[in-house]
């Protein structure tokens, strides 16, 4: 599904045309015109989207960039605070978009979203740790110092039942019947693998910022999965900033390589970074076959 045709950022006329106009008050009132000058030394097409768009670069190269202005021209949700100016609502007036209207769903996904993810669930587990010490304090309590105790009233009726449950369980079996799963089970990248799976909807447009971080490669083929799945099958657009080689594998993606001059389509096989797994692989080729 198509919910963003194409997107174009301004040209080089526009914005040296903008950043002529009333430069004394702009250029001694502000120290950053960020994003001005990113990209205007640099040829780049209108890029033409797919279900499956990738904006491959090193560091530096503007895919990050180009994902928040397409996110703030079109008006999409985020979560997480982002690098701007302010100018950047100037140069977002200057991009150009062609679109058939965004679903409800549609956001943009960063790292920083990812990150303030796993910070939450360490916060949930700290807590679930501080409940387990407290729960088998409990347990010692109600199955080793509790000899002698009688029902007097029925506000003694729990506690009753909970040395009656110390003295058939283990401390184990005694606290996990009383503790929310603990989170941990899940790695980093688990738990990364897990956000995108449950934040992607059907029938939406979702911006990806280098969503393999913190996943391992067989985690990143997984996800490459999840993508190919929802575009094909459940009507979702993805614009995708990465240079992983497992999701630059992606099939059925147009990749656009920001890091050629002029900027412009490329196979995922063609691209530096995957070359440069190649040439390493087989260079220990023989090594990997003993």
């Amino acid at each position: 599904m198509i919910y963003l045709e194409s997107f174009r950022l301004p040209s080089r006329g526009a914005e040296e045309t903008f950043l002529q106009y009333d430069p004394k008050m702009k250029r001694t009132v502000y120290s950053s015109w960020y994003p001005f000058g990113v990209f205007r030394d640099r040829d780049l097409p209108e890029f033409v989207m797919e279900p499956i768009t990738i904006l491959y670069g090193g560091n530096g190269s503007g895919k990050s960039t180009i994902l928040n202005l397409m996110a703030d021209k079109l008006r999409i949700p985020r979560k997480a605070a982002y690098n701007r100016s302010d100018f950047f609502p100037d140069y977002v007036d200057l991009c150009h978009c062609e679109e058939r209207g965004m679903p409800e769903h549609s956001r943009i996904v960063t790292s920083d979203d990812v990150f303030n993810y796993l910070l939450q669930i360490r916060h949930l587990n700290e807590d679930l740790d501080a409940e387990r010490e407290s729960l088998f304090e409990e347990y010692n309590q109600a199955k080793y110092r509790s000899k002698g105790f009688q029902m007097r009233s029925l506000e003694d009726y729990d506690q009753l039942k909970k040395i009656a449950d110390a003295r058939r369980k283990t401390g184990s079996a005694f606290v996990k019947d009383r503790l929310s799963r603990n989170i941990r089970e899940h790695s980093n990248g688990e738990s990364a693998f897990k956000y995108f799976t449950e934040e992607v909807k059907e029938n939406a447009l979702y911006l990806l910022d280098e969503p393999e971080n913190s996943m391992a490669p067989k985690l990143q083929l997984e996800l490459k999965q999840f993508i190919e799945d929802s575009a094909r099958f459940f009507g979702c657009q993805f614009v995708i900033a990465t240079h992983s080689p497992f999701l630059l594998a992606m099939e059925q993606a147009v990749i656009y390589d920001l890091d050629a001059d002029p900027v412009r389509e490329r196979k995922w096989t063609e691209l530096e970074n995957v070359r440069t797994y190649f040439a390493f692989f087989k260079e220990h080729e023989r090594e990997l076959e003993e």
